[in-house]
């Protein structure tokens, strides 16, 4: 007959997955303070001791455990791409570690990839001849080529944020439907194109003309050729946006084909699933569009909380708008084990709000108890991201978490869990932590 061990012998992990009520009253003294033999319980566990272990907020299991993956994730070898982490295979979806993102302006290699549909067979002619047509509610419906956009409008670069609207979706509870982001499906790369608002003003907006449908290229994932992969839309006020752009270059070089050669609509700030790839059809419309990837609970946030993990129809949510304020910690990773003796860390990263900007970024290395302000650059151009950097200090070896939060320009912070649960988890942006081995 086996004998359980006792709980100040079994890992954290073991505790809450068998008895989380027991855990806690184990593990927590009335003041939420982790109590001594339990504290040492779990310093056994990390191969450390843990200074500030009496300052982890009740219940909150160290990321060394808590974020520890079930089996190494699949690694993307692509030509012409970094190892990315692949989460899904079809459609190719992959996500760049936050350490991948420690360029100012990121690297074409180094972006994510999500796509919707299958990736079509990269445009064999002549790049320039690649057409656009723009119709709907407009005066003079337009077929242009890539060259026509290019000799007819001004071009502009800009630095500007390319979000998947589920970016940071691992971090709901319970787990929610779509691709397991956590904070990598972000790229901030310099895009050449012309405004949209231009090549709109050259077909003659109507007084009708209030909502966008965009799409591209990219075949249905079934192969069914009567419906798009993805076929979203936006108000027109975005549509009108100076920064929002029809692009032809990506860091000063040809679109590669998994990033939506030779043609692509980039929205800054708002879900990338409003930046089609393989761009070549925009409608102009009276009503909000209706085509895939709208309404019900798709790039949709409850206007009103709802009870996690039920089941909901989406018809009380909002359409996703400008993103919520993330940060992205680029020069320690998640895991790192440090020389004996390192007293400070030099911390830098990135964090973007949006349409907005970032008002601060702050950093902690004592679970919370206590917040060092980062030192935030101003970004490059508007809906580019901010950079940021700061020192935090350390009494001892040990184990320690550098959490890190950024704070908007109308003063919303990331929250300590993600908010707004939703059917399938977009807007998730809670403080992030990076688990740090001292000895």
């Amino acid at each position: 007959m086996s004998r359980e061990r006792p709980a100040t012998e079994r890992s954290l992990n073991e505790l809450y997955r068998d008895d989380p009520e027991r855990a806690d009253a184990l593990a927590w003294g009335r003041r939420g303070a982790l109590k001594g033999a339990a504290l040492a319980s779990m310093g056994a566990a990390l191969g450390a001791s843990m200074p500030f272990g009496g300052k982890l907020p009740t219940g909150v299991i160290p990321a060394a455990l808590a974020q520890a993956p079930a089996a190494a994730p699949a690694v993307l070898r692509m030509d012409g791409k970094a190892p990315l982490i692949v989460l899904g295979e079809r459609p190719l979806v992959a996500e760049t570690p936050e350490t991948m993102l420690d360029d100012a302006v990121t690297p074409t290699d180094k972006m994510f990839i999500r796509n919707n549909g299958q990736i079509p067979t990269p445009f064999a002619g002549d790049p320039k001849t690649w057409r656009l047509k723009i119709d709907g509610e407009v005066n003079t419906p337009l077929d242009l080529t890539v060259g026509d956009l290019e000799a007819r409008f001004p071009l502009v670069t800009m630095q500007l944020q390319l979000e998947c609207g589920g970016n940071g979706r691992s971090a709901f509870s319970p787990e929610t439907r779509g691709n397991q982001w956590g904070n990598g499906a972000i790229s901030n790369a310099a895009w050449t194109g012309v405004r949209l608002r231009d090549v709109l003003a050259a077909a003659g907006l109507k007084d009708t003309a209030r909502f966008t449908g965009q799409s591209g290229a990219d075949p249905h994932l079934s192969g069914a050729t009567d419906r798009a992969s993805i076929s979203r839309g936006m108000p027109i006020a975005k549509a009108l946006d100076e920064d929002t752009l029809i692009c032809t270059r990506l860091n000063g070089a040809a679109i590669p084909n998994i990033h939506g050669f030779p043609l692509r609509l980039v929205a800054p700030g708002w879900p990338a699933s409003l930046s089609p790839k393989w761009f070549n059809h925009m409608v102009l419309l009276p009503v909000p569009h209706t085509g895939q990837g709208m309404g019900g609970t798709s790039y949709r946030l409850p206007v009103n909380p709802i009870v996690p993990g039920s089941n909901n129809d989406g018809a009380s949510f909002a359409d996703m708008t400008s993103m919520p304020v993330r940060s992205v910690l680029t020069n320690i990773a998640h895991g790192s084990r440090l020389p004996a003796g390192t007293r400070a860390l030099d911390l830098r990263g990135a964090a973007w709000a949006g349409d907005l900007t970032v008002g601060a970024v702050h950093a902690s290395v004592d679970f919370g108890a206590t917040w060092v302000p980062m030192t935030v650059a101003a970004p490059a151009n508007r809906h580019a991201w901010q950079r940021w950097e700061g020192r935090v200090t350390l009494p001892s070896d040990g184990y320690f978490e550098v959490w890190y939060r950024a704070t908007d320009s109308q003063g919303r912070m990331q929250p300590h869990l993600a908010a707004n649960w939703n059917p399938q988890g977009y807007g998730a942006n809670p403080i992030s932590r990076a688990a740090v081995l001292v000895g």
